[in-house]
C-alpha cells in the first residue's frame, strides 16, 4: 500500500526514537536509585503488601508473579541497559520484528513498575510514557518507512496532552480565565527549579501575557497539527518553545521532555529520504489492527475532555494504553511545607536541639537555592508538596518515613541531601512542623542572601519515636 507509509519523515522518527530511549533511560534510573525506600521489601508502600490485595488483571505486572528487591533492581537495571542500547540505535541494526520487540522491552519493564508503584508512581507522565512508549513499537525501524497512520496517532496523543490540559484550566481556578494564575504559581509549584524565583518576580502584565500564550498553545495550536506541512511542523515547534519556557520555570520531572519528544514526531526535517522497500504485510496488518484498537479506546479520554466533571491524569485500562491528561487545574495562593526535625534529647522539649531533615528538591533552608532535577524524577518531594496541602495525602507512607528516620535507615536517607545525625546516632525523637513559605523580595534577597521567608503555621506531627523505645530506655 503505497499510502501506508511517509519516506519524508524518516529523521523525524529517528529524532523521536533517540529522545524517547533518552527519557525512558532517565525513568528507569530513577526507580532504580530510589525503589527500596519508597516501594521495596521494607518500603514505605511495600510492593508484596499491595500485590496480595489487587490482583493482576487489575495491575498486570512482573511482581505479581514474583516479588524481591534484587528482582526489582535487575528488572529497573535492565531498562537502563535497554534504553542506553535504543538510544545507541542497536534497533537499527535488528530486522523489524526485532526492533518492534526490542521497543516492547522498555515498556513491558516500566509497565510493570508503575502498576504496582501505588502513590509513588500516580504522576500523569508515567501513563504518558507508556502511551508513548507502546505507539512507538509500531514505528519500525530502517527497513521500513514511517508508517502514517502511528505518526498520526503520536499527533493524537500529543493532542490529548495539550488540549486536555487546556480544558482543565479553562474549567477549574478562575484565575486561568482571568489570566493571574501566574501570579502564584511559581511561587507554589511543587518543586521550584534555579529560575522560579526569578520568574516569580516577572512584571505581572507579562504573566497575563504568560497566561494567555499558554491558551492559545494548548486550546488552538493543537488542531494545527493535523494540517498539512508545514503548518503542522509550526505548530509542533510553538508547543515545543512553550515547553523549553517552562523547563526554565520549575521542576517537572520529564513531562515537558515527553512532551517535546511527542512534538519532534511532526516535525518533517528537511532531508532526503533514504531508499527502503516498502513495508511487508504482516507489518501493515499489525500497525493497522494495533491502531484500530487504540483509536477505539481513544472514546474514554474523548469522552472526558468533553465532560464538564472533567478529571486529569487517569487512566482508563491496566495497560495505560490511553489516558488523560493534564495539570494544575487550580493553583495555589499561599505555599506551605512540611520541616521533619529530630532531635537525641532523652526528654522532647520545646527547646531541645531540633535538627532538621535537608530534602534534595523541596525548599527548606530559607537560604538554600532550589536546584534543576527534572527530567529526573525526586518522588519523595514531590509527595512532600502533596502532604503539605494535606495530611490525608500522605496518611498511606508519612508514619513509615517518620519510622525509618528514626531508624537512620540507609536507604531512606539516600533519598535526602542530608541527614544531621550520623549513621551510629540516629535521633530519639522526630517531629513535623508546618510553614508558611512565600519568596523574598528584591530588597530581602540583597539584604539576607534568602530566596524564601517562612513562617511558623502548626505542629504537623508531635515528637515521635519508636515503638518499644520507652522500654529501652
Amino acid at each position: 500500500m503505497e499510502w501506508f507509509t511517509a519516506p519524508d519523515y524518516w529523521l523525524s522518527r529517528l529524532v523521536f526514537q533517540r529522545a524517547l530511549a533518552a527519557v525512558y533511560l532517565v525513568a528507569f534510573l530513577t526507580a532504580a536509585l530510589q525503589f527500596r525506600a519508597l516501594i521495596g521489601e521494607r518500603g514505605m508502600l511495600p510492593v508484596p503488601r499491595f500485590t496480595e490485595r489487587v490482583p493482576f488483571r487489575r495491575a498486570p505486572s512482573l511482581f505479581q508473579l514474583h516479588y524481591s528487591d534484587r528482582f526489582f533492581a535487575a528488572c529497573a537495571w535492565a531498562g537502563c541497559a535497554v534504553s542506553a542500547a535504543l538510544l545507541a540505535g542497536l534497533d537499527a541494526l535488528l530486522p523489524l520484528w526485532g526492533a518492534m520487540l526490542l521497543w516492547l522491552v522498555p515498556w513491558a519493564l516500566y509497565l510493570s513498575i508503575v502498576n504496582v508503584g501505588q502513590t509513588w508512581y500516580s504522576f500523569g507522565w508515567e501513563s504518558l510514557l507508556l502511551e508513548v512508549g507502546f505507539v512507538a513499537v509500531l514505528l519500525g525501524n530502517d527497513e521500513v518507512a514511517p508508517p502514517i497512520v502511528v505518526l498520526f496517532l503520536l499527533r493524537w496523543v500529543l493532542f490529548r496532552v495539550e488540549f486536555g490540559a487546556g480544558l482543565i484550566k479553562l474549567r477549574g481556578d478562575a484565575c486561568w480565565r482571568k489570566l493571574t494564575c501566574l501570579d502564584h504559581h511559581h511561587e507554589t509549584q511543587p518543586m521550584p527549579g534555579p529560575l522560579s524565583w526569578f520568574f516569580h518576580h516577572l512584571p505581572r502584565p507579562l504573566h497575563r501575557v504568560e497566561v494567555a500564550a499558554n491558551h492559545v498553545t494548548q486550546l488552538v495550536v493543537p488542531f494545527l497539527l493535523f494540517a498539512p506541512q508545514p503548518v503542522a511542523s509550526a505548530a509542533a515547534a510553538l508547543m515545543i518553545v512553550t515547553q523549553l519556557w517552562l523547563v526554565l520555570s520549575g521542576n517537572f520531572s520529564w513531562l515537558n521532555w515527553i512532551t517535546i519528544v511527542l512534538a519532534l514526531s511532526a516535525v518533517r526535517f528537511p532531508a532526503d529520504p533514504p531508499a527502503v522497500p516498502g513495508a511487508p504485510r504482516w507489518y501493515e496488518v499489525v500497525v493497522l489492527a494495533v491502531s484500530a484498537l487504540l483509536v477505539f479506546l481513544s472514546y474514554q479520554p474523548v469522552r472526558n475532555m468533553l465532560s464538564r466533571r472533567q478529571v486529569m491524569n487517569r487512566s482508563f485500562d491496566p495497560l495505560h494504553l490511553v489516558n488523560t491528561y493534564g495539570a494544575f487545574g487550580s493553583v495555589s495562593r499561599i505555599r506551605y511545607e512540611v520541616v521533619i526535625e529530630g532531635t537525641a534529647d532523652a526528654v522532647p522539649r520545646e527547646d531541645s536541639d531540633w535538627r532538621e531533615y535537608e530534602f534534595r528538591g523541596k525548599p527548606g533552608d530559607p537560604r538554600r537555592w532550589p536546584r534543576q532535577f527534572a527530567p529526573y524524577h525526586l518522588r519523595l518531594d514531590w509527595l512532600m508538596w502533596f502532604a503539605a496541602l494535606s495530611p490525608a495525602y500522605a496518611g498511606s507512607w508519612f508514619g513509615t518515613l517518620v519510622e525509618r528516620l528514626l531508624e537512620n535507615d540507609p536507604a531512606t536517607l539516600r533519598l535526602l541531601r542530608r541527614s544531621p545525625f550520623p549513621p551510629d546516632a540516629p535521633p530519639r525523637y522526630v517531629r513535623a512542623r508546618l510553614f508558611r513559605y512565600r519568596y523574598t523580595t528584591w530588597r530581602e534577597l540583597r539584604e539576607t542572601g534568602a530566596c524564601w521567608d517562612r513562617t511558623y503555621v502548626r505542629e504537623y506531627l508531635p515528637p515521635t519515636r519508636l515503638a518499644g523505645a520507652a522500654r529501652r530506655s
